[in-house]
């Protein structure tokens, strides 16, 4: 049931409705927020081929037994496709994502972990959600959040680099969970891990999760001048802000120089907290391509339709790890890191 606001919290500036894709402020370009259960696994590690037959496959976004197959035909997931130009953190807080990608990276993590991945020129990459539970369902939790890049950061190096759920600060204390993925909190920090990326301190960029008890609170102070902040209701049924009721699946962006007061209503709630400074640059976006202007993005899409097949270098556009493989990402020089590494 859709949550009507009586009135808008006095220290926000504008409301909007949010589903799986959020829209967000610059720095911050697009997020996509997938949960799905998916049931238990086959020999390929993919749903049955009952609950697939009749979808649309290669674009399917609509939920039906609990979840989507998304650009998959097989495994769910993304198959090989091109990023330019920003840089995407991958939140897996359930599932696993297999990874490959034209730097000739590849590997497999999720249930906390994080990869940061810094596309600052043409790269092509492919994401699959492998149903590695053959006896239970396979629930899959994933937020991507893609952050601009300045221009004279990009058609540079690119770079992709984890952050395993061990090394992620998380925070409990009064029926408040909060989880920090990037920037500082209570003592804490972390940043992306990749050379160039603006998510940095000197940009004040911060992304943290909370969870909420019903009728727990949670606080964070005023921003510093020219710093935004963004505030996600992604799950629950309703909560105080500032003084004033308001529900789920609603983006609220703040008001400047505002604090933030949260109390939870009668259910758990989650709520999502993106800040950072804007880049402040006109810009020209199209697909997964973000450069200077149209005739740039023109020219970078016309180069990944050329290239992009001829330079991948896996055979399989929706490539897949051996079922056993653990929690690792391999690198081209024959390297490998593990979560106890």
């Amino acid at each position: 049931m859709m949550f009507l606001l009586a009135k808008r919290p006095k220290t926000v500036q504008k409301i909007v409705d949010i589903n799986i894709h959020w829209s967000g402020d610059d720095p911050f370009t697009f997020v996509s927020h997938h949960h799905d259960t998916y049931p238990k696994g086959n020999s390929q590690m993919a749903p049955p081929i009952d609950l697939i037959r009749g979808r649309n496959l290669g674009r399917d976004y609509q939920e039906r037994f609990g979840f989507r197959m998304y650009h998959g035909r097989v495994v769910p997931g993304f198959p090989m496709h091109a990023h330019w130009g920003y840089e995407t953190i991958t939140i897996a807080e359930k599932g696993f994502v297999d990874h490959f990608d034209t730097e000739k990276n590849y590997g497999r993590y999720g249930n906390g972990d994080v990869q940061w991945t810094l596309a600052s020129s043409r790269y092509e990459h492919c994401e699959m959600y492998p149903l590695i539970d053959q006896e239970n369902e396979n629930p899959v939790h994933i937020t991507q959040i893609m952050i601009n890049l300045p221009l004279d950061r990009k058609n540079g190096e690119n770079h992709v680099n984890n952050v395993w759920a061990e090394d992620v600060p998380v925070f409990e204390k009064d029926g408040t969970t909060v989880t920090l993925y990037c920037g500082e909190f209570d003592g804490k920090k972390t940043y992306s891990p990749n050379p160039g990326s603006y998510a940095s301190s000197e940009n004040s960029v911060r992304i943290l999760k909370i969870e909420m008890e019903p009728g727990s609170s949670f606080m964070l102070d005023a921003l510093a001048e020219g710093i935004d902040r963004n505030v996600y209701y992604t799950s629950g049924k309703e909560a105080d802000m500032d003084g004033t009721k308001v529900g789920p699946n609603h983006r609220f962006k703040m008001k400047r120089k505002t604090s933030l007061e949260i109390t939870n209503g009668p259910e758990e709630s989650e709520f999502w907290i993106l800040e950072g400074k804007p880049i402040g640059e006109k810009q020209a976006a199209f697909g997964p391509v973000i450069l200077k202007d149209l005739d740039e993005v023109r020219a970078g899409m016309d180069e990944i339709r050329i290239k992009e097949f001829q330079e991948w270098p896996w055979g399989l556009m929706d490539v897949t790890n051996p079922i056993e493989m653990g929690r690792e990402l391999h690198r081209a020089d024959g390297s490998v890191e593990r979560p106890s590494d």
